[in-house]
């Protein structure tokens, strides 16, 4: 039985818990419950190790932020593996973490489940919706996520869910108000205003209830009590809608006026229509405007909103709430941004579609077209279109442009209009173009960021969560043929990059083949080279919608954006930008600044930036199109090169200068961008490693052999301290085909002698031992007795880990007397090696001998690594030798140095020789402890690495 079949409950609302049949999962530390609750918000979905890191310690995690996160996500895998033993239910993935659940054994998403059927009834089936409204709301034992320590990510999720709530408890008490259950529906209302006393359309519904079912006095004293609460906390008079609702329950009936029965067609007065926006799609409250009265006809020129309009709730009710809240001095105006085909202009409709009653005197239009500069609308053009909209004869639309602003102004200034200006170009062309009196909304709609210095901040749309995506693929498609191959659609979603147009063009390709199944146009579109050729339909195409913000750049960012392309890692920064566009920082900084403003890259971070998946395509695409092949080969090698000689002295650094023995760089091929740029750090090569391990694949691909290689080489310490094994594997196996092709022996040695370090950490013992025989071989016979030596070290260490102990110390001892013979200064990994071997075999005084010449060679060099190496296995012998007291302080000391640093190096080990110390010294308690990180931490490793090394532990074995 799957994880995903079993009958596993999660508790969301009222408190955390996880319970298999009758057993509860015990949670762990307040930290530990809020990483399960990450990845329980997140069901099926990857939570990378940095968005715990970031959930945790939101304020600025500790250097042992990294291994504090593996280790409280694997309690929870091993608490999950005992409580369900049949499946896998959380895994570790790539860099982060994945709970395999389904989303309907968790109360929260159940909930929200039941309240979208319960909508989806609403209009067929009244009395349905009720009891499924019932039902969800019963889930509810108290707040979300109660008792949890929630960081940023999880206030988020836990508000919206608070209001999720509320937005369905008004839904069942409006549904058991039109069933005439109004005593159901008081009691949910009430314990509603308990916690919610400033809801509006809750008071508003009490009363409502109050009334109907003949409690006139109490639907008076509701009204009290809600004017009495909005007046003491917020210093605000009821919405309109409740002032209109008492004045209605307490004032006797107006027999109609002679005028109003002789013009029925009339629209009632402003006070009467103007009501407040809900997230039940009431419209909104809007004050009435001054001067001449609203004309008799209604011109409406908004395009036909989506029928099947998609998530954007929060959006959608931020833009309804900002308009309820306009001045009774000015008229709301909202900014809607995002990238091309994020579904701005859809939001926009929509959003007018729920204020038409609101503002029923002209629902105006235009395409201002900002986004093509050749058919841009000047200022002067749109104001005659909307002024004819509203049936201004073109005799009486000023020529000058300033009168016919003036113009403009006065027939809104009677009317409460919606105006929606779309596409704009920027604020020059919108400014003319606002009412200047109150009454009116606008909604501009743009693919470029427009700076409004008298309103709020825009409405920036991303792209859509994956459950949007899925319900939007289901509205082109259909429900059933989406239910039917969940998995599939959910793949469909991501390829199109949760992009709106992109789904909606895909779904519409799916609509008209019946014969298709979901997975047939996943697979179409799943690592398609192509694939914007297959997301269009008719006129409409991903890749136009792109070339449209494309077109609008100058000549510098339109270079940057096509070169762009060449960079192979998800996210870049200034540097890299400058180097594969040739411009200089300053330029490239104001190139950036263009692409973010027209949403074709977006800046997650100052100085950060990231490319949409698709985009980055359509670059792709159109530099192959517009750039030489020469140009982009050009790009990516000035790329490589810089990263290069940015990595490279910090890989001096980490080794004390030995990389020099093995790779020698040529001058800079921009020594201006590299002299006017900081040096890095390995925090900084931790940020860009995607990035270097991407580039020796692609520098390999474009035959650049040289720079493949020696990128390898110049990582390999860093990824060997930090644990990235499967890095070193990948980047030195494409070294090893570079080097052969570039026909250099030594580089040859090299990558064949580290990859062997990397597969030994990982418990591959066979290839290990093939690729540093092959090393010692091929040095041997290029007469590089040195390097020879160097990998014969490693030999013995492998033989070493086999258990081939004998054959590990004779190796060990050739290579220490050969060096010795020759003045070889380089003893700092042969030393720790041989006094493994020695250790295995009991000869502690002899291995205690070594360990200490190692310490000292290790700070004559200066290197942190061969300190805190070397401290670690002295203290493991002295534990051994039964000196545990100086065994401890010698492990605490390895440690404070791994934890300075952030070496994560055989820190398992270091853990389990502290625990057996303090075993010795009686301190049970404490070495538990230390022996229950270690465990933590072996496991952890041997995930990542996919097996558990064989042999036990391999302590700090190092590699030359």
């Amino acid at each position: 039985m799957s994880a995903a079949e079993g009958p596993v409950q999660i508790q969301i609302l009222g408190g955390l818990a996880v319970r298999h049949d009758s057993v509860v999962l015990p949670l762990g530390t307040p930290k530990q419950r809020t990483v399960l609750a990450m990845l329980v918000c997140n069901p099926g979905r990857l939570v990378s190790v940095d968005q715990l890191v970031d959930e945790l310690w939101p304020d600025g995690p500790p250097q042992s932020a990294i291994p504090n996160v593996r280790t409280y996500a694997a309690n929870l895998r091993r608490g999950l593996e005992a409580l369900v033993p049949e499946g896998e239910v959380l895994a570790r993935v790539q860099d982060g973490y994945r709970l395999h659940v389904e989303r309907p054994a968790i109360d929260l998403f159940a909930f929200q489940a039941q309240v979208t059927e319960a909508r989806r009834l609403v209009h067929s089936d009244e009395t349905a919706a009720v009891e499924l409204l019932s039902k969800a709301l019963a889930r509810w034992r108290g707040e979300a996520l109660a008792g949890v320590a929630l960081g940023p990510s999880l206030s988020a999720q836990a508000a919206a869910a608070a209001e999720d709530r509320m937005l369905a408890a008004e839904l069942y008490a409006r549904l058991q108000i039109r069933l005439g259950h109004y005593d159901a529906a008081l009691p949910v209302l009430r314990n509603l205003l308990i916690t919610q006393p400033l809801r509006e359309p809750a008071h508003l519904l009490l009363m409502r209830a109050l009334h109907l079912r003949g409690d006139h006095a109490g639907a008076v004293a509701a009204y009290a009590t809600a004017r009495r609460v909005l007046r003491e906390q917020l210093n605000i008079e009821p919405g309109d809608e409740l002032q209109h609702f008492h004045r209605r329950i307490t004032a006797p009936e107006q027999r109609p006026t002679s005028r109003q029965r002789a013009a029925p067609q009339q629209r009632a007065a402003p006070q009467q229509r103007a009501a407040h926006p809900n997230q039940a799609g009431q419209p909104a409250a809007v004050p009435a405007p001054t001067g001449q009265p609203s004309p008799a006809f209604s011109p409406s020129f908004l395009p036909r909103a989506l029928p099947d309009f998609v998530g954007r709730t929060e959006a959608v009710e931020h833009l309804l709430a900002e308009t309820r809240r306009a001045s009774a001095l000015a008229s709301a105006v909202h900014f809607i941004d995002g990238m091309a085909g994020s579904g701005k202009t859809s939001l926009a409709m929509h959003v007018a579609a729920k204020l038409m009653d609101c503002f029923p005197d002209a629902q105006l239009f235009i395409d201002l077209k900002g986004h093509d500069l050749a058919e841009v609308v000047e200022p002067g053009a749109a104001l005659a279109a909307l002024l004819r909209q509203l049936r201004v004869p073109g005799s009486r639309i000023p020529a000058d442009f300033d009168e016919r602003v003036a113009l403009w102004r006065r027939e809104l200034a009677g009317r409460r209009a919606i105006v929606v200006l779309d596409n704009a170009a920027g604020s020059e062309q919108v400014l003319p173009l606002l009412p200047s009196g109150p009454g009116s909304v606008v909604i501009v709609t743009s693919r470029r960021r427009i700076t409004w210095l008298d309103g709020g901040p825009p409405v920036s749309l991303p792209v859509m969560s994956l459950d949007e995506g899925v319900a939007l693929l289901a509205s082109a498609v259909g429900a059933q043929r989406v239910a039917a191959e969940p998995e599939a659609a959910v793949t469909v979603v991501q390829q199109c990059g949760y992009l709106p147009l992109a789904i909606r063009l895909a779904g519409s390709r799916l609509a008209h083949r019946p014969t298709w199944r979901v997975a047939d146009l996943a697979a179409l579109l799943a690592g398609n080279a192509r694939r914007l050729v297959h997301l269009a339909s008719g006129d409409r195409s991903v890749a136009g919608a792109f070339a449209a913000s494309y077109e609008s750049l100058g000549s510098r960012a339109g270079r940057l954006f096509r070169l762009l392309s060449v960079h192979p890692g998800g996210y870049f920064d200034g540097l890299a930008s400058a180097a594969v566009s040739g411009l200089s920082t300053a330029e490239a900084s104001a190139a950036l600044d263009e692409l973010v403003d027209c949403h074709l890259i977006d800046e997650v971070k100052i100085g950060r930036y990231r490319m949409h998946d698709l985009i980055r395509q359509f670059s792709h695409e159109l530099s192959v199109e517009r750039d030489c092949a020469q140009t982009r080969d050009r790009a990516l090698v000035d790329l490589i090169d810089v990263l290069l000689h940015l990595s490279y002295p910090i890989a001096e650094d980490l080794e004390a200068g030995i990389v020099r023995k093995y790779v020698t760089l040529d001058p800079p091929r921009l020594p201006d961008l590299l002299a006017a740029t900081a040096p890095r750090t390995t925090e900084w090569l931790e940020e860009e490693r995607s990035t270097l391990v991407a580039l020796v694949v692609r520098a390999n691909e474009g035959g650049h052999h040289e720079h493949a290689w020696r990128l390898a080489r110049v990582l390999w310490r860093f990824l060997y301290m930090r644990g990235h094994y499967d890095d070193i594997v990948r980047t030195h196996l494409v070294g090893l085909d570079s080097a052969r092709s570039a026909k250099n022996g030594a580089a040859v040695v090299t990558m064949h002698n580290y990859v062997a370090s990397a597969y030994l950490r990982k418990g591959n013992y066979d290839d290990a031992l093939s690729h540093v025989r092959a090393a010692v071989s091929l040095a041997e016979q290029r007469g590089d007795f040195v390097n020879r030596e160097r990998c014969r070290v490693n030999l013995a260490a492998v033989h070493w880990i086999r258990g081939e102990l004998d054959e590990a110390l004779r190796v060990g001892l050739e290579g220490l007397r050969w060096r010795t013979g020759h003045d070889d200064k380089e003893l700092h990994a042969s030393l720790p090696n041989l006094g493994l071997v020695l250790a295995q075999l009991g000869r502690y005084d002899e291995a205690l001998r070594l360990h200490r010449l190692h310490l000292y060679l290790g700070r004559q060099l200066g290197s942190q690594f061969h300190l805190l190496n070397a401290l670690g296995h002295i203290g493991a012998i002295k534990s051994r030798m039964g000196r545990h007291d100086a065994a401890a302080r010698a492990l605490r000391a390895a440690l404070a140095l791994r934890e300075r640093t952030g070496h994560r190096f055989a820190q398992a080990e270091v853990h389990n020789d502290l625990g057996i110390a303090l075993r010795g010294l009686g301190r049970a308690v404490e070495a538990v402890q230390h022996h229950e990180t270690a465990r933590e931490l072996a496991i952890e490793a041997a995930a990542g690495r996919g097996q558990l090394l064989r042999g036990g532990p391999m302590r700090g074995l190092d590699l030359a």
